[in-house]
């Protein structure tokens, strides 16, 4: 079973989301996406200043098996993406809840993060695309 941090929130397209104490959100893929992609091998995260809208594709890993966009949690600017990724994508692999972040955003002032789930939640709907 992948892990799934109680601390976090989570998005249907398996998009993780921390909320840190200054507002701002960092974001990464789920270990279970990352198990589904298997050996990533390249991550293109959005610059800072890029606008993003929740749900809209906004970076893209590859692995050896597929491409995958990611898709923003919510709307708001992209404050900085790990840069790191685009030497070493297998970050993600190894740590996708710490340093395989993939971004961090300042939420706009509207931002809506009733959608995201809660593990519970997230843990269901993994286990329903399991089975």
């Amino acid at each position: 079973m992948s892990e799934i941090p109680s601390d976090l929130k989570y998005t249907s397209s398996h998009e993780w989301v921390r909320i840190e104490s200054d507002g701002s959100v960092t974001v990464g893929i789920s270990d279970h996406a990352q198990d589904l992609l298997g050996d990533l091998v390249y991550v293109e995260a959005p610059e800072q200043g890029t606008e993003v809208q929740a749900k809209e594709a906004c970076a893209v890993v590859e692995s050896v098996k597929a491409a995958s966009d990611i898709y923003s949690p919510i709307d708001g600017e992209v404050l900085e993406g790990n840069e790191t990724l685009a030497d070493t994508p297998e970050i993600i692999n190894n740590d996708p809840y710490g340093e395989g972040w993939i971004m961090r955003i300042q939420p706009a002032e509207e931002a809506d993060m009733s959608s995201l789930m809660d593990a519970e939640a997230y843990e269901a709907l993994v286990a329903s695309e399991t089975h």
